[in-house]
């Protein structure tokens, strides 16, 4: 039998590698399906590239690339027998068969358990080989796959690749003990059970003793009591008490000596009466206040906590699960496929997104985001229990937890990838996760349906000198409104006056602070709040050829399809952490922009020159050949090492200053932090030398010598990839000739590809003055006022929209909390709270954080 094992599989031995350091090896989850090895057909995983395949895929992997030895993994999960221990951990029959792989379901440890089956299979003809056969197989294909089924995550980060230590689970917490002894937490007013200390204050989850620390990983003070503590009782484990959150806590284990994860943290608070969805974090981080406050809890609102929520399955109503502070993901995703738009150009085109794959699907972002989204709408992962199995439940009184969700690690670990908060394990912005979701859909949909056109839509900006009265009108992109939120305009501003004086009255007598009061701001001053016009800082009139007074005002030159509105909840305390403000708006359900509708340029407007602001060049270089070389401009060196003292790179200090003509520090300070997110920030400054021929007149704007045309090859490579000869070069001039910014230029820049420019009709309404934020990062594209409005890349239309979507935040900040969206399905409202999916009792729509409108059909 070994001679026969042995022969069969040499021809297919060049095929069959070892993984190497720096490999991925996928075992646990499919590349373009979320099927794992616990599902039906189990895993396939490739003995060559180390991919993973369902069932229905792995024949297509087989076609494309010939390879034909895979090892198929299968799990079984199955109940224990009635009358099994309690308590521990599914046991794995088959010992080491499965070592490090991750588990896609939920497990209740008393309840399940599972044995693992692994075989070798040769396509076509699925010929299959059990393992371990270690006497029958080839030394190297034994080692081969005993290397597979060691192999870590490929979602662990390498350590050079990581600035944060990954936290596990404590051995201890899920056989915790936790003593009947009656010992209930308070909400506030915490001290040493054994001196005076009233910070770095850890409880004990055996005792609920509250003791103080020493040298723990915050590197608070403390008397070392919490460890005396355990040396005398040996109970391992204690959670720091400022840190309780309703999304987790910190949790130190005495015995392993490291901050872990307890993954039953509620279970065990709520032991000693601390509710977690009633606590939150100290605002600075300090731990001088242990004041814990019960909020009027968003959290509680939001979720829709304490009411009996209906479960619903099928197609569209599957969850995603958490995967550690991803929920700004989850909601992003479940919002942008519920539009028609999303699910054509990704389900609807499924079968042609896979088969066109490259070799490595998991780092293609069409492939990955076409599998979400059939994942959610398939209704494949979101099937309502069987009759049989609720009958058993309500036997045995008890209810198992029957939505699981899907885990979008592959998809996670691609778009967050290079991204250096996205791929963190921290809490994120969903705004800002939206607008890189869309930059990464744009950049992928070269040459296909763009779904992302839904949100796009032009802005024009009207710019008028104070001085001279003349005005300049340009377009921009933008994917957003966002409205900022005036406090002042509150309508129970007595009650928050009132609320703050007591505040601060119970802050100096060191008393538990009041019940807080949540502003409520009408929905109409914040869209006033948004026209307001608005001061354009270090404006140079072009009139004047001077530094004059400005003010902007902005409106929509079109409509976009589906109207994306973000609250401006978010600002910084004096702390520079971001704080959320609590307050209350009064969203509609229907909302009618057309009266924010831009008019262009008026009668009796004059329009200012259109010439260039003066580049400060030095002397000895005017009248010089532009093949010269470049000689070091004037720049004002004291400017650039006050730049360089607060940490900003000196290249980027010394273009600061250049660009805003030696005029000090301060104005040099503005311009950094406008430009540093820009990708070459931090790169050397690089001026063109001028002929004076090239110098700014009256009449002509600057000529620079990057106006030379760009290497063929770089124009090749853009036009092989679909985009027009004209577009490419033009990409290439305002980027310096470098691929990748050319590249992000054109997607950011598309309306500026067309050759030919129509005059676009603009509706006869009465101007009215506002002011628009933009939430872009890509959106500082101006396009010319007569730019084409309706094209194919601006769904132009009547601005009245009616609400289908919100995404609501809890918590104090962008930094940490949690994140649920509403979605309206069939005329009824649904909650997506991670994996959960439940019809709505009560929408918050008040408290949401970003709303989506599609336009109505009717108008």
């Amino acid at each position: 039998m070994a001679t026969d094992l042995g022969e069969l599989l040499v021809p297919y031995m060049p095929t069959i590698r070892v993984p190497r350091t720096g490999d991925r090896v996928f075992k646990s989850e499919c590349a373009f399906s979320f099927d794992s090895p616990e599902s039906e057909g189990g895993l396939y995983v490739c003995m060559n590239s180390f991919l993973g395949f369902g069932r229905e895929h792995v024949e297509r992997h087989y076609r494309k690339t010939g390879q034909s030895v895979y090892m198929h993994l299968k799990r079984h999960v199955k109940e224990k027998a009635t009358g099994a221990a309690g308590g521990a951990i599914p046991r794995r029959r088959n010992g080491k068969v499965f070592l490090d792989l991750e588990l896609n379901r939920d497990f209740n440890g008393d309840v399940y358990e599972y044995e693992d089956e692994v075989k070798l299979v040769i396509f076509p003809d699925h010929f299959e080989i059990t393992l371990p056969n270690i006497e029958e197989l080839p030394a190297l294909v034994t080692i081969a796959c005993d290397a597979v089924l060691n192999a870590p995550s490929p979602y662990k980060k390498p350590e050079s690749d990581s600035w944060e230590e990954e936290i596990q689970v404590s051995r201890h917490a899920r056989s915790l003990i936790q003593q009947e002894n009656g010992v209930r937490i308070p909400p506030s007013g915490w001290k040493c059970a054994k001196c005076e200390m009233r910070e770095n204050l850890w409880l004990n989850l055996t005792s609920g003793s509250v003791l103080c620390g020493k040298w723990f990983f915050d590197g608070s003070g403390g008397n070392g009591h919490a460890l005396d503590h355990y040396k005398e009782t040996n109970f391992p484990l204690a959670v720091k008490l400022d840190t309780i959150t309703p999304d987790g806590a910190d949790v130190y284990s005495f015995d392993e000596e490291e901050a872990v994860l307890d993954p039953q943290i509620s279970e065990h608070l709520l032991h000693f009466g601390i509710d977690m969805l009633q606590m939150q974090r100290t605002e600075n981080g300090h731990h001088t206040d242990n004041h814990v406050q019960p909020l009027v809890s968003d959290w509680e609102v939001a979720q829709e906590a304490g009411l009996k929520l209906k479960p619903v399955y099928g197609s569209g109503y599957t969850g995603i699960k958490n995967l550690g502070k991803s929920c700004y993901l989850s909601t992003t995703m479940q919002v942008l496929f519920s539009i028609p738009e999303f699910q054509r150009a990704y389900v609807g085109n499924l079968q042609r997104i896979f088969d066109y794959s490259p070799l490595d699907p998991t780092q293609d972002f069409n492939t990955q985001i076409a599998k979400l989204g059939h994942g959610l709408l398939s209704g494949q992962h979101s099937k309502p229990p069987l009759k049989s199995e609720l009958i058993e439940q309500v036997m045995k009184e008890e209810y198992k937890q029957q939505q699981r969700g899907i885990s979008p690690k592959m998809f996670k670990a691609l778009v967050s990838k290079g991204h250096p908060e996205f791929s963190s394990n921290r809490q994120q912005d969903a705004h800002e996760f939206f607008l890189h979701l869309i930059n990464l859909v744009e950049r992928n949909s070269n040459g296909s349906e763009n779904p992302s056109d839904v949100f796009r839509f032009l802005v024009e900006e009207r710019v008028q000198c104070c001085q001279t009265q003349k005005v300049r009108y340009s377009q921009r992109v933008d994917y957003l409104m966002q409205l900022p939120v005036p406090l002042e305009a509150a309508s129970n501003r007595d009650e928050l006056i009132a609320y703050e004086s007591k505040r601060k009255e119970a802050e100096e007598n060191m008393r538990p602070l009041p019940e807080s009061v949540r502003a409520r701001i009408p929905f109409t001053a914040c869209l006033q709040a948004f026209t307001e016009p608005e001061n354009v800082r270090d404006f140079w009139s072009s009139a004047l050829q001077a530094k004059s007074a400005g003010v902007k005002t902005s409106r929509f030159a079109s409509f976009p399809e589906y109207m994306v509105v973000q609250m401006k909840k978010f600002t910084f305390g004096v702390d520079w952490v971001p704080k959320k403000l609590d307050i209350s708006v009064d969203v509609p359900d229907f909302l009618d922009l057309n009266r924010l509708r831009a008019a262009g340029l008026q009668p009796g407007e004059e329009e200012l020159p259109d010439l260039t602001p003066p580049i400060v060049i030095p002397d000895d270089t005017r009248g010089s050949s532009t093949n010269n070389s470049l000689e070091s401009p004037e720049i004002d060196e004291s400017s650039v090492m006050q730049l360089a003292e607060m940490g900003f790179p000196l290249e980027a200090c010394r273009k600061a200053v250049y660009y805003t003509g030696n005029m000090g520090a301060e104005m040099a300070f503005n311009w950094v932090i406008a430009h540093m997110e820009e990708p070459d920030f931090a790169e050397p400054l690089a001026i063109p030398t001028y002929m004076e021929a090239d110098l700014p007149s009256p009449s002509l704007p600057a000529i620079s010598t990057l106006d030379n045309q760009p290497p063929e090859e770089s124009i090749a490579i853009l036009t092989s990839m679909g985009f027009p000869r004209h577009h490419s070069i033009q990409a290439l001039k305002a980027t310096n000739n470098n691929l990748e910014r050319a590249l992000d230029w054109i997607f950011s820049h598309p309306d500026c590809g067309d050759e030919s420019e129509a005059m676009s009709d603009t509706p006869d309404t009465e101007p009215k003055d506002n002011s628009f934020s933009n939430g872009n990062a890509n959106s500082d594209s101006l396009l010319s006022p007569d730019q084409e409005v309706s094209s194919p890349r601006v769904r132009d239309g009547p601005g009245r929209y009616e609400l289908f979507a919100f995404i609501s935040h809890m918590g104090t900040s962008t930094m940490s909390g949690h994140y649920v969206c509403h979605i309206k399905k069939e005329g009824r409202w649904l909650i997506y709270n991670d994996h959960k999916v439940c019809l709505s009792e009560r929408p918050p729509k008040d408290l949401g954080y970003i709303y989506f409108y599609r336009r109505l059909s009717s108008c």
